[in-house]
């Protein structure tokens, strides 16, 4: 096992007591408490709504329940890749006391940003479950694949959040880029509408976070398998992002302390 794996596995316990602050922080005297979790996932739901809203007076069709499904859907690995991205990259300019005091692997502060926001993840599905239940949305054996899809997700906001604190961290100007980038970034990604409406559909699913939640769209929504052709080329971005993000900030580390 590569000597900072072991340092992860070694500081573990570490891990954990970021990613319970970074929760506590966020919702420690706050009015709403855990509807925070949702607030993200419903705000994106409601514009997704008026989008297809508009979509559909256009084209003459009725809204359907299936479109705002898959926009709820979509909504919650997209709101959670947003935010992970949105904390994660200022994980080591907002901690550099403790970069700069005490050794250990500080792969900890961007990886326990991301842990926070999949705690959001947990409860904002949780709750936009049981309102499918309600709605009597069906499911299929292809909800099996629901699991890895989000490893696939939860891999790549690493991946790049690990790249992106070190960058932020060298040039103070790249969370401000992230910002912009993430405020836009929904409108070419596949969450208010479905990459098959557009004849260049396949452009918009080179990104490989619409590679994924158009899979997600199709085995919870659809109930279908998922396309193993963008699933695997998802998959395969999300492995090579994480490792070679990891790898790249295991090598940048050590030049920490120098732009604090």
């Amino acid at each position: 096992m590569p000597k900072f794996l072991r340092e992860l596995v070694e500081y573990r316990e570490l891990l954990y007591v970021f990613t319970a602050r970074n929760i506590k922080i966020k919702y420690k005297q706050s009015i709403m408490g855990f509807l925070w979790a949702i607030f993200m996932p419903v705000i994106i739901v409601l514009s997704g709504i008026m989008v297809k809203k508009a979509m559909a007076v256009l084209s003459g069709k009725p809204l359907e329940l299936e479109s705002i499904v898959s926009v709820s859907v979509k909504a919650l690995p997209w709101g959670f890749f947003i935010q992970s991205l949105k904390f994660s990259v200022s994980s080591l300019v907002n901690n550099m006391n403790l970069v700069k005091k005490i050794y250990f692997p500080k792969v900890v502060f961007p990886l326990s940003y991301i842990l926070s926001q999949f705690f959001d993840f947990i409860v904002a599905t949780a709750a936009f479950t049981v309102m499918f239940i309600i709605a009597r949305i069906g499911i299929s054996i292809h909800i099996l694949w629901f699991p890895f899809m989000i490893l696939l997700l939860v891999m790549l906001a690493a991946g790049l959040g690990m790249i992106l604190s070190c960058a932020n961290l060298y040039f103070r100007d790249v969370r401000y880029i992230v910002d912009v980038i993430l405020t836009f970034g929904i409108f070419f990604t596949p969450v208010f509408y479905e990459a098959s409406m557009f004849s260049f559909g396949n452009i918009l699913l080179l990104n490989p976070v619409g590679a994924i939640l158009e899979n997600i769209n199709n085995i919870v929504v659809l109930h279908q398998a998922p396309n193993f052709i963008w699933l695997t080329y998802a998959a395969v971005w999300a492995f090579v992002t994480f490792f070679w993000g990891w790898s790249f900030f295991h090598k940048k580390e050590p030049t920490f302390a120098e732009f604090i």
